[in-house]
């Protein structure tokens, strides 16, 4: 009967310490998980700088003054965001132009308006342009096919933003009369006018618009009669 008792006892004394260690573990590892899960990040007692918020631009476009008796409407591509945004723009015929083609003279407005420094307005929108000054439009030279312009500049020597924004501007607007066509544009020398074309993918990576464009065929001279 003693034994009996005695190893009763010994095995209950057994179970209640593996209760009371079985316990203490628990609130143990309770304790370590609170402090390492927590938020999901681990305490610490250095600082961490993750740098500022990343900022947003809004390009939202700026309402424009009334119609210029003196020039038109026009909607001019703008960088914002990495991308081609159109603003819309009264845009006035240039005063001293010596261009006496029609198609030249509006394209030359376009380019004067590209040329501008953005508004308050437009650059606290997050609008800016890389079109460089002084870039000015021509007549096309004998040969040249129908609707050619010729710049002061090469365009393969502009950078492709300036030169997405010359092609999808000209391209968009009503007063040049392109419709769906490309835009041709040669420069200042001898060589052949290119084709450009304002597509979805260049106004969203205007980068990404190709340096030269399509060699166009001169067009045959007329024949004497």
């Amino acid at each position: 009967m003693s034994g009996t008792s005695t190893t009763s006892w010994t095995s209950g004394t057994g179970r209640m310490r593996r209760m009371r260690n079985g316990l203490l573990f628990g609130v143990a590892a309770a304790g370590l998980l609170a402090g390492t899960v927590g938020c999901g990040i681990r305490a610490t007692t250095v600082p961490v700088d993750v740098g500022a918020a990343p900022s947003r631009v809004s390009c939202d476009t700026p309402a424009q003054p009334g119609a210029d008796p003196q020039g038109f409407r026009a909607t001019v591509q703008l960088l914002c965001g990495s991308q081609l945004v159109g603003v819309e723009r009264v845009v006035p015929l240039p005063e001293k132009s010596t261009v006496r083609d029609p198609l030249a003279l509006v394209a030359q407005a376009l380019l004067e308006a590209l040329e501008r420094p953005t508004s308050g307005q437009e650059a606290d929108a997050g609008f800016s342009t890389g079109v460089p000054q002084n870039l000015s439009a021509g007549a096309p030279r004998p040969g040249d096919p129908k609707g050619a312009l010729r710049l002061s500049r090469k365009p393969e020597d502009l950078t492709p933003i300036a030169l997405s924004q010359i092609v999808c501007t000209l391209a968009g607007s009503e007063a040049m009369g392109l419709g769906a066509g490309p835009v041709v544009l040669g420069g200042p020398d001898a060589d052949p006018p290119r084709t450009w074309e304002c597509t979805d993918a260049v106004r969203a990576r205007p980068e990404s618009i190709p340096t030269l464009g399509d060699v166009v065929k001169p067009s045959p001279s007329p024949t004497p009669s």
